[in-house]
């Protein structure tokens, strides 16, 4: 049976229902990332609310650390949902699961993304973005090696660049190659077409001076080369983890303001004019970031029905 929100918003006590069917899904993790996958939903990309009562709805399976961070999921080419984690903080691969609804999910597999690597560090943040020109998936990560680069501006000897690998079926993949080195510290990249050209926002994560911020870089082909604009989206807090969500012409960028312990969020019509609306929006508790989803009105009925509201 097909659940109906009736309009109500109690300003007062700073609690949302919604007025029409969910249609946005937010993938995120909590404090470590050991409780597995916590999904949000919303029906305007403003107002979220845990699904599940924020219990975690995948548990980690994989990985020295047993960790489920920086969940990213796509709907594929296939039709399929992807999804791509953080294993653990000094693992050289990434945690893969495949599945047809968003709530049965494949077995727990690990991609070993820096395999070929044995100085790298670790495997940070990983995402896909699904290319619809060249029919392939790329996935995308960011990792430090020893030496490799200028250290420059980094801290504890981690100095991450962006990697990646493509694939047409997650069971071949191409060799690991640098994606993006804009010259500095950089993690926490995420990529999205926009007409014929990909905006990837990204963290520099440069401390001496201190940048903290999140930027953009745009390309004519989703394997780069990337150029980074000079305009800085945040403020003066530090933020990571963005996340973006596309509506009605209009931009949205989600992030978090992990020192703060909070989430924040900036908009834009232009990609030129960002305008912060982090007062604005509502998120779980102690939310941590990961990625954000258009759903249907069959897959919402799915997860509200397996996991409850």
């Amino acid at each position: 049976m097909k659940k109906i929100f009736l309009p109500l918003l109690l300003n007062g006590l700073g609690l949302t229902a919604f007025s029409q069917e969910p249609k946005y899904l937010f993938s995120y993790f909590k404090d470590n990332g050991q409780d597995g996958l916590h999904l949000a939903y919303s029906a305007d990309g403003l107002h979220w609310k845990a699904l599940n009562h924020d219990r975690p709805v995948l548990s980690p399976e994989v990985g020295k650390d047993r960790l489920m961070r920086d969940p990213c999921i796509i709907r594929g080419g296939d039709g399929q949902f992807h999804m791509v984690w953080t294993t653990g903080w000094k693992d050289r691969y990434i945690g893969y699961a495949q599945s047809k609804d968003l709530v049965h999910w494949t077995a727990q597999r690990l991609i070993p993304v820096m395999e070929t690597e044995a100085a790298a560090r670790n495997a940070w943040a990983p995402e896909i973005t699904w290319d619809e020109t060249s029919k392939q998936y790329m996935i995308y990560w960011s990792t430090t090696i020893p030496g490799r680069f200028s250290n420059v501006g980094s801290e504890d000897n981690y100095n991450h660049r962006v990697y990646y690998t493509v694939t047409k079926d997650f069971k071949t993949f191409s060799k690991t190659a640098l994606l993006f080195d804009p010259g500095f510290n950089v993690i926490d990249a995420t990529i999205v077409r926009d007409g014929n050209q990909f905006r990837m926002f990204f963290k520099d994560e440069t401390l001496v001076p201190p940048q903290k911020n999140l930027r953009m870089a745009v390309a004519d082909h989703l394997t780069g080369p990337y150029q980074v604009s000079e305009q800085v989206l945040t403020g003066k807090y530090w933020a990571e983890g963005p996340t973006t969500l596309r509506q009605d012409g209009r931009w949205t960028v989600y992030f978090d303001k992990y020192q703060l312990g909070r989430y924040g969020a900036v908009r834009s019509e232009d990609l030129r004019e960002w305008t912060d609306v982090s007062d604005s929006i509502e998120m779980p508790d102690k939310m941590r970031h990961g990625s954000v989803l258009r759903i249907s009105a069959e897959e919402w009925e799915r997860l509200s029905e397996a996991f409850g509201q």
